[in-house]
């Protein structure tokens, strides 16, 4: 079997879910098509998100033709060190940051892994700008963590969080995760929950309560097992959302009605 060749669809979820961080931009061929196959398997909504200007308003126009998606807007913290002309590009996503189906900042945040220290500066004066648009419309954050748990802490506190925080594709351990749900915080697992070598993440998922958690596909990236390495999208939803009905011993129906309800309280109706 050839390593570009999509997975087959997973059996379909008898209660329907969403997939709260996806990259069609990414993914390539029609979205329309995407968001069919998502639909058949049981994951009818999708969160649709911008990593930077391009992308962002590409997030809103998809957002506003297709009733099954909603848009964030935000610039990642890998691309706020590349850019000449940081503020005029964070003025760009504040103009976007308005509209009626942008339900999140971001993705936005702290990486340590890709950024040295020359960046870290870039990063963390567009996390706190990002943050502060959050606040201002009154729309989730959705944060970018990678190897900067203790960063995105501080920043967080020392801003003030909003009223909805969604760490994007978790990547801590249970004790982070406590650290996060204590501060009334959304973790989403994507599809590394299924990873062989991730015991760290589902204790955090075990940890987790259940209107604190969500699941993304992050695609086109993170395929969950037995699929890793080859193309994601949100039809992969039911593999990620049941491992971790397995990981935290909850009921499969009753985990994907909760995995609804708290994606429609951090973005809203569809």
């Amino acid at each position: 079997m050839s390593r570009s060749e999509p997975p087959p669809p997973p059996e379909p979820l008898r209660v329907p879910v969403l997939d709260s961080h996806t990259h069609l931009d990414h993914v390539g061929g029609d979205p329309v098509a995407s968001i069919d196959a998502a639909r058949a398997v049981g994951v009818p909504r999708l969160v649709q998100v911008g990593v930077d200007v391009g992308s962002s308003r590409w997030s809103v126009a998809l957002a506003g033709s297709t009733p099954a998606v909603v848009a964030t807007v935000g610039l990642h913290p890998n691309e706020a060190p590349r850019l000449s002309n940081l503020d005029a590009e964070l003025r760009e996503i504040e103009a976007l940051a308005g509209g009626a189906r942008v339900r999140g900042i971001g993705e936005t945040g702290l990486d340590t892994y890709r950024t040295g220290d020359d960046g870290r500066a870039a990063q963390e004066y567009a996390f706190r700008a990002q943050i502060g648009f959050a606040k201002r419309f009154g729309k989730a954050l959705v944060v970018h963590d990678r190897d900067a748990h203790a960063g995105i802490l501080r920043v967080l506190d020392e801003e003030g969080a909003p009223d909805r925080v969604v760490l994007h594709c978790f990547s801590g351990d249970a004790e982070f995760a406590a650290d996060c749900v204590r501060r009334g915080y959304v973790l989403s697992f994507a599809g590394t929950l299924t990873f062989k070598n991730a015991p760290d993440l589902r204790a955090a998922a075990a940890v987790t309560p259940i209107d604190q958690l969500l699941v993304e596909t992050d695609a086109p990236y993170l395929t969950p097992m037995p699929y890793r390495g080859r193309p994601n999208a949100p039809y992969l939803i039911p593999l990620t959302v049941r491992a971790l009905a397995e990981t935290t011993g909850r009921d499969l129906d009753e985990l994907c009605a909760a995995i609804a309800a708290t994606g429609e309280r951090v973005f809203g109706p569809w």
